[in-house]
């Protein structure tokens, strides 16, 4: 598409950052939003979209994926960044964070080398917004199933490394607060543009709240590999949960994908924190868009060995989970039908307060003249319809 062509989404409703227009029209000129109307814009020579009376919503934003397509961003292939962006673009992700496993530093160094050459070509999948380390510098009693030979503290002379080299293309990096050296790790980070968050985390209170004042302002998939309240000598004392939900101004994500967490804690976290707070997350691994059967979590070459059923991945034992295999259609549904939120909050969340915590905001995550032209239509279910990126219409079924 050439970038004087305009585009004209027509009779459908509209989620605004303030209302839903209810049958209104947005005019599109190269890769930017340049009017939104209550009515039908006119305007010549435009390329026409009927949306057909369903909603225009901003693109999807999924600040937390590892895979999909059976592909993982950790496979050490071009190719399984282009498949991933490819696949989840299908189901309304116009943006992404490519996330990396607890892993050597060789395959580490690997990922980012080639996350720095994919994002400089033309793509036809998902915008790749910058990357994210989960690891290694985690509690090993919360793991989950990151991979115990690699977990560490913080290691100043390596990390400042990996940041010295990596381009700036890395835009946030998970660890657990309370570990050794965990609190100047997150001033380096913060100092350094990149948005330190807790994971995989045994803190309690006071040690998430230090974490806080040192950075770290988001919760990684919250419940998830992140400890609760435990008695201590008698003692009961908040865990990484409670604190993340009383700290007012710290953001969480969420995987709404009605597995990982069931309706009363979605609806408990939505109470405390609201949409403003929380981003909905997939934190797919390879198995999302895939049939079920086994799968590999992690890198291809040396991953942990899954069970995908019943929309979600699970030990080969089946005594735990072992990833998600969510699209983000699927966490506004969930939040919708299963949690009672309004389509307004819940596209918000996996939109707007995403955009936000990720610092682009100014140009996506809401339907506003000057900001991209990413945009996602689709049906009272999130049935996905279109999927736009930067004015180019990527999917139409």
């Amino acid at each position: 598409m050439q970038m004087s062509q305009k585009v004209k989404i027509y009779n459908g409703k509209i989620i605004t950052p303030y209302r839903i227009i209810p049958s209104g029209s947005i005019l599109i000129s190269g890769e930017s939003i340049v009017a939104i109307s209550e009515s039908n814009i006119e305007v010549a020579d435009a390329i026409e979209i009927d949306a057909r009376g369903k909603y225009i919503s901003p693109g999807f934003i999924d600040i937390h994926i590892h895979g999909g397509g059976g592909a993982d961003f950790m496979d050490g292939s071009e190719t399984a960044f282009s498949q991933i962006a490819t696949t989840h673009l299908q189901y309304g992700t116009t943006a992404m964070v490519p996330t990396t496993l607890t892993s050597d530093k060789e395959s580490l160094l690997c990922t980012l080398d080639l996350f720095e050459k994919q994002r400089h070509k033309k793509s036809k999948g998902a915008q790749l917004l910058g990357m994210h380390l989960e690891g290694p510098y985690f509690a090993l009693s919360q793991r989950g199933a990151q991979d115990p030979r690699y977990i560490r503290d913080p290691d100043p002379s390596e990390y400042e490394a990996i940041v010295a080299s990596s381009k700036h293309c890395i835009k946030r990096w998970s660890a657990a607060p309370e570990l050794k050296g965990a609190l100047a790790f997150g001033r380096y980070m913060h100092q350094h543009g990149i948005l330190p968050a807790l994971a995989h985390t045994d803190a309690i209170y006071e040690e998430v709240l230090a974490g806080f004042e040192n950075g770290y302002t988001l919760a990684t998939h919250l419940y998830s590999g992140m400890s609760g309240v435990s008695r201590r000598n008698g003692y009961r004392y908040a865990g990484a949960i409670e604190s993340a939900l009383l700290i007012n101004e710290m953001d969480v994500e969420l995987i709404a994908d009605g597995v990982h967490l069931p309706a009363p804690l979605l609806k408990l976290v939505y109470k405390i924190k609201g949409p403003d707070r929380i981003a909905l997350i997939t934190d797919a691994m390879r198995g999302a868009g895939m049939p079920e059967g086994e799968s590999i979590l992690g890198s291809i070459h040396n991953g942990l060995k899954v069970i995908i059923e019943d929309g979600v991945a699970k030990l080969p034992d089946r005594t735990a989970f072992a990833g998600s295999v969510a699209t983000t259609d699927r966490l506004v549904r969930t939040m919708v039908q299963l949690a009672d939120v309004s389509i307004s909050d819940a596209v918000k969340m996996m939109t707007a307060t995403p955009a936000r915590i990720m610092r682009v905001d100014n140009k996506k995550g809401s339907l506003m003249v000057g900001k991209d032209a990413d945009i996602v239509i689709f049906d009272d279910n999130i049935n996905i319809d279109t999927v736009m990126v930067k004015g180019e219409v990527l999917v139409s079924k």
